[in-house]
């Protein structure tokens, strides 16, 4: 087989797959997909990408991280939801706004966290930010009460039309020494916990001797 025609297969096997799962689909999964590794792989999903925008294609290809996605362009949205349901219209509010890019910025981070940074309680603007998949429950954090630590989806890379959190503007200075005060200032909190807890086990063990 050419070169030419085993590249095009593999461009094919990939738009297939991208197609079919709609949903990203990973770069090493594509490079099984086509039993070839993740070099090619990203040549060919470049060129699919690539032909996608020379030929002005209503769906292009787009990357989240180490990911790639089929998707509708968005000049095309209004013409889809004539004749589709039109999808739940999701609001960010100044609040859902602030909470999300303490989240974007400092994740991932906890809920106790982000009050003390925004100065007020954020359930609510969190289980909006759940409700729309723009963050999730990444993991718990070591310490007393095992909180939740949040970060952002990929529907949030999608959303805001970045591949990674490190292609998001930088904050202002003033900001973000605010930012990082406050996440200091919630550390020595946690560190306390931890001395204070510590210290009630060693009470309790000296009282049992």
């Amino acid at each position: 087989m050419s070169v030419e025609v085993q590249d095009l297969q593999d461009e094919n096997i990939i738009e297939a797959i991208l197609f079919t799962m709609g949903n990203s689909v990973e770069l090493r999964q594509l490079a099984l997909a086509i039993e070839s590794d993740e070099k090619n792989a990203k040549a060919a999903v470049e060129r699919l990408k690539k032909r996608y925008e020379e030929e002005d294609r209503a769906m292009q290809i787009i990357e989240l991280e180490s990911s790639y996605q089929m998707c509708t362009k968005v000049k095309y949205y209004e013409s889809l939801i004539r004749v589709a349901k039109a999808p739940k219209k999701q609001v960010l509010t100044d609040a859902v706004l602030e909470t999300l890019s303490i989240v974007a910025y400092r994740q991932p981070v906890t809920k106790s966290e982000i009050d003390r940074i925004r100065g007020v309680a954020s359930d609510y603007a969190l289980n909006k930010l759940l409700e729309y998949g723009l963050i999730y429950e990444a993991a718990r954090l070591d310490a007393p009460g095992r909180p939740v630590l949040f970060a952002t989806t990929e529907e949030f890379l999608r959303r805001f039309g970045v591949v990674s959190v490190s292609e998001l503007p930088g904050l202002n200075p003033d900001d973000e020494a605010n930012i990082l005060r406050e996440v200091e200032k919630e550390l020595a909190y946690t560190d306390k916990d931890k001395l204070d807890e510590q210290g009630a086990e060693d009470v309790v063990e000296f009282g049992a001797v």
